[in-house]
């Protein structure tokens, strides 16, 4: 019998296109997160990051929290859903007030009404906001200010980034979990995840670039001066890989894919010219003679391309020079052979095979890149929960202190 899960208790849920991961954490009163346990299962319902066969993806995420419930010794009541695809879009956008108080003092107030206008963007009706997120405020101009209150201006200004996702695809993927009789607690971008995961303050202060290879999406996030500044979705992953190897040597795609754990990597190789593997069927018998070198220009070529569209995109944004704590790669795909060799001759920037930090636990797990999106999620729900609680302490100590001038108040009086 599994224990209830305290309300410590915190899941995140990844439907991949290449598995279903649960990741189960337990925070501290301390501020501490702990991983205590992790499921996951072969996807076959997911294709490109979204769902295409409903009662798989439902079969492939009762196995996946089955074996997390196994592992943590918890029952999985609610999970916050991690999404990708190529609907998701990511932009920022800035609101705008104007500071009619006679002194010209910038209060709480204000601040509440700028982001409530940052916040007001038409998406459609077709469309669900994911996340809006602070950036910067400006007042009369003068950028990069943290917090107005307190200063003087007339108009107030601040960034904010907004992620958004089609309904409908949203809601497939939400249903698939409903359908399990488990909650969903939030729904939040694989790719702001990951990067929760991996970069510390230090990095998202100095810029960071974070890439998120899968198997059907690609996803990315940049950091600079300590907030998100931008993020995207590449719809192509590490099944195009093998995709492409499949009609680029003629084999099977279950080939293909073989070869590409087992002989690629993302340089072709000077001494690979000539080299040739013989692949054998089921029987042990030979099947076909492929080129090494054909191999893995193959890989290459598609990497690179991955890399440069992303290079391209981030430059548009200006922030390409701002990273100057380089590139982060994670997911399962991050472990072809010389794939930071690669980002780094593509970003001029030096790139990381990213691991999770600032948590305990499953050490196995953390230091694995394909588990970085799950363990995000998992941080992101506990910086939600902490922001929250923190603001409820603020307004109860605030009711308090007016409790007691009220009840002094009352004694003058009486």
């Amino acid at each position: 019998m599994f224990k209830s899960a305290a309300p410590s208790i915190i899941v995140g849920l990844e439907i991949g296109s290449s598995k279903v991961c649960a990741v189960v954490g337990e925070s501290s009163p301390d501020g501490g997160l702990n991983i205590i346990g992790v499921g996951q299962c072969v996807s076959k319902g997911v294709r490109k990051g979204e769902i295409v066969d409903p009662q798989q993806a439902e079969d492939d995420v009762r196995n996946a929290i089955v074996e997390a419930e196994a592992m943590a010794d918890v029952e999985i009541r609610s999970v916050v859903l991690g999404v990708t695809g190529s609907h998701i879009q990511g932009f920022n956008n800035r609101g705008v007030h104007p500071v009619v108080a006679s002194d010209r003092e910038i209060t709480d107030q204000d601040v509440r009404e700028v982001l409530g206008n940052a916040t007001i963007v038409n998406l459609g009706t077709d469309r669900e906001r994911l996340h809006a997120i602070r950036q910067h405020f400006y007042l009369d101009g003068r950028a990069g200010i943290p917090n107005p209150v307190g200063m003087s201006g007339t108009r107030l200004e601040v960034d904010m980034h907004v992620v958004s996702g089609s309904f409908d695809r949203l809601r497939s993927a939400v249903r698939v979990v409903k359908n399990l009789q488990i909650e969903v607690d939030e729904l939040a971008f694989n790719g702001l995840a990951s990067s929760l995961a991996l970069l510390t303050n230090d990095q998202k202060e100095l810029g960071a670039l974070v890439i998120d290879l899968g198997a059907g999406t690609t996803d990315y996030a940049v950091y600079a001066k300590g907030v998100i500044r931008h993020t995207g979705v590449l719809a192509v992953g590490g099944d195009h890989l093998s995709n492409d190897i499949a009609h680029g040597l003629k084999v099977p795609l279950r080939r293909a894919e073989k070869l590409k754990l087992e002989h690629g990597t993302a340089f072709t190789d000077e001494a690979a010219p000539g080299q040739t593997l013989t692949i054998n069927n089921d029987l042990g018998l030979p099947l076909a003679t492929v080129n090494l070198d054909h191999l893995r220009r193959i890989m290459a070529l598609r990497l690179e391309e991955m890399f440069e569209i992303i290079a391209q995109d981030v430059h548009r944004t200006g922030l390409l020079d701002h990273l100057r704590a380089g590139v982060q790669l994670c997911g399962g795909t991050a472990h072809v052979p010389r794939l930071t060799e690669l980002a780094e001759r593509i970003f001029g920037l030096p790139v990381t095979l990213a691991q999770a930090n600032g948590l305990s636990g499953l050490t196995s797990s953390l230091n694995r890149p394909e588990f970085a999106t799950g363990i995000g999620l998992v941080k992101y729900r506990a910086l939600r929960q902490k922001g929250r609680g923190a603001k409820r302490n603020l307004i109860h100590s605030v009711r308090s202190t007016l409790g007691q001038m009220l009840g002094a108040a009352r004694t003058l009086l009486a």
